[in-house]
């Protein structure tokens, strides 16, 4: 059986670089065996964000790829703070909040971008744990994708 570092090379994705705070926060804090994540947006390779609304500039596709691009930026957050995705024990709890026009409805479609890549890196036992994925009006920067995590560590 595969750890999560090695299902995550075996993927083939690169991590974008781990974003700094753009307010009053932490990116992630551990609380003995649980690391919250704060909210991440999509950050490309090149530091910059994926911008635009679902259902207007962005398709659900490109949605859900924002999800998978907001998952690695996630994962980006881990190994910087962790070192490896090995001392993750589970994913517990995820948000996820999608910046769409009012007759989009197809929320959990676009946080599944972010949730799959979360269960080929942990398996779909560790990988999938109880999850939200809501609308909003807007989010920062005009971000389409923005997603919180609660990961149980080791």
């Amino acid at each position: 059986m595969n750890t999560a570092d090695q299902n995550f090379a075996a993927l083939g994705l690169s991590l974008p670089p781990a974003p700094k705070p753009l307010g009053v926060y932490k990116p992630c804090l551990i609380d003995g065996k649980y690391l919250y994540v704060s909210g991440h947006g999509p950050v490309k390779d090149d530091g910059t964000l994926i911008i635009g609304r679902i259902g207007d500039s962005l398709t659900a596709e490109e949605g859900k790829l924002a999800a998978q691009q907001v998952g690695l930026t996630i994962l980006a957050t881990l190994k910087a703070n962790l070192g490896s995705f090995d001392k993750v024990k589970r994913v517990m709890k995820t948000l996820g909040m999608v910046n769409c026009t009012p007759d989009f409805e197809k929320h959990p479609f676009i946080i599944n971008g972010c949730s799959e890549l979360f269960a080929k890196v942990w398996g779909t036992d560790n990988g999938v744990g109880v999850r939200s994925a809501v609308g909003m009006g807007s989010l920062p920067d005009n971000i389409p994708v923005e997603v919180e995590v609660l990961f149980e560590l080791f």
